[in-house]
């Protein structure tokens, strides 16, 4: 079967925020709305919290896992991310760009700075983190993280 030259290629459009400024919020807003967008689903060493599914919210793999695949130049970006690595899997977006559908990646600034290295074509959007005291907030209700992971998060917003 011919390929169809005039199939539109997809824009891969990168969302990041300090922790806790909404673009999870923001991202899945966004899917939920427009069927033509879908989620790069990353790579993590973090463990699951609870109600998370693996391929689903992400590929939770573990550090020997995931030195594999960074040897293997899986990642098209990969950051470590208080004490857990994150990283963005080729595969995931490859296919559905080439497929002509535009991929939504909900990743951190480093892994924002590496793409734009790969790819200066991507719609980049950084999402400004409400006053830190909201900030602060967001991150203690969410309760996902430790006192520690939130100090250390709230460090890196007050830059």
């Amino acid at each position: 079967m011919a390929s169809n030259p005039l199939l539109r290629r997809g824009v891969l459009f990168v969302l990041s925020s300090p922790s806790g400024a909404g673009k999870t919020t923001i991202s899945r807003m966004i899917l939920a709305s427009d069927d033509g967008i879908g989620l790069s689903v990353s790579a993590t060493t973090r463990p699951m919290r609870p109600g998370e599914v693996d391929g689903h919210d992400y590929h939770f793999v573990g550090n020997t896992e995931f030195d594999a695949l960074v040897a293997a130049g899986e990642f098209l970006e990969w950051a470590h991310v208080f004490g857990h690595r994150y990283g963005t899997l080729k595969r995931e977006v490859v296919r559905q760009i080439e497929g002509g559908r535009d991929v939504l990646l909900d990743i951190d600034w480093q892994g924002t700075q590496q793409l734009k290295q790969v790819d200066p074509d991507i719609v980049r959007v950084f999402i400004l983190p409400p006053p830190l005291v909201a900030l602060e907030r967001r991150l203690r209700t969410r309760a996902t993280d430790s006192d520690d992971v939130i100090s250390r998060r709230m460090d890196r917003a007050n830059v």
